[in-house]
């Protein structure tokens, strides 16, 4: 195992769990990692059965005091979830499309401007009214942030009402982009576009992200987190799912036991150690001793 030069500077970095909102396994699991400082963000998905009072809530009490956490919006805009906005579409059965179908019609930019635009701003508007503040960041679930005509409303709409939030891009650290991974490849790609069209925004984003990985029943976990780490600078950002597995998250998502494989990881002592040895941390979501996007 590689371990940090001596008297190497700590890197402080961003563990963002996804999908806060999705089940209520997932919300459980989050604010556990987060209260025990394992965690130190999150994004929150916002049409969503599970986002009511109760759980922004908890997750509110968890981040209370020395605030633990970053907290985000998750913009969503795929099935099986369906629109905040009334008159989106294409949609298919009242919800949103497949990723798959989303994403070839951005490509071939069928998708329509001002319902993307709406739909977005209604969610970023649920997430104000909900937590009565701004979110930290932004972010897309599935991605989605990065497709053409999607990227163009996402940062339009997160530099009206979100003017200080940063966003995700999911470009990896230029020194350990491999061309045989082919799902991180393509995100190389689309972040190219989007780090430029969010600096034209003003808006400032993660310098390189990790996390992406086959979601095989064969993945261990343990093995591949130490991969994320290789050549991460200061600020960059970690990508995971953590998540018990309940009846609501198995009938709305085929991401089931990784999740809770990804929990037992974080909750266990072999990643904090693994972070000392490699010379990182986890940053201050108050911006003390770290440096934010």
């Amino acid at each position: 195992m590689k371990s940090a030069p001596m008297n190497a500077p700590v890197r402080r970095i961003w563990l963002c769990a996804d999908d806060y909102g999705m089940a209520p396994g997932i919300n459980a699991a989050i604010r556990e990692l987060i209260a025990g400082g394992r965690l130190n963000a999150t994004s929150v998905m916002m049409p969503v059965p599970h986002i009511g009072r109760a759980e922004t809530d908890a997750l509110m009490a968890a981040n209370a005091g020395d605030r633990r956490a970053q907290i985000g919006l998750h913009v969503t805009l795929t099935a099986p979830f369906a629109p905040m906005s009334a008159g989106f579409a294409p949609l298919r059965g009242g919800a949103f499309l497949p990723h798959r179908e989303l994403m070839q019609a951005a490509v071939l930019r069928r998708l329509k401007p001002e319902a993307l635009t709406r739909e977005i701003a209604a969610q970023m508007s649920a997430f104000i009214e909900t937590f009565g503040r701004a979110p930290d960041f932004v972010d897309g679930h599935q991605h989605v942030q990065l497709l053409p005509q999607v990227r163009d409303a996402f940062l339009k709409v997160t530099a009206e009402l979100a003017p200080n939030a940063w966003v995700r891009q999911c470009g990896r650290a230029r020194r350990t982009r491999r061309l045989h991974d082919s799902k991180a490849l393509v995100l190389d790609i689309l972040s190219m576009g989007f780090r430029g069209k969010a600096a034209h925004q003003g808006l400032a984003t993660n310098p390189a992200f990790a996390g992406a990985y086959a979601f095989t029943a064969t993945a261990n976990f343990p093995d591949i987190f130490p991969r994320f780490l290789a050549g991460l600078p200061d600020g960059g950002l970690i990508m995971c799912h953590p998540g018990y597995v309940d009846d609501a998250l198995m009938a709305l998502d085929p991401l089931t036991t990784l999740r809770e494989r990804e929990l037992d990881y974080f909750r266990s002592g072999a990643f904090p150690r693994l972070l000392t040895e490699r010379g990182f941390a986890l940053a201050s979501p108050t911006g003390d001793g770290g440096k934010a996007p």
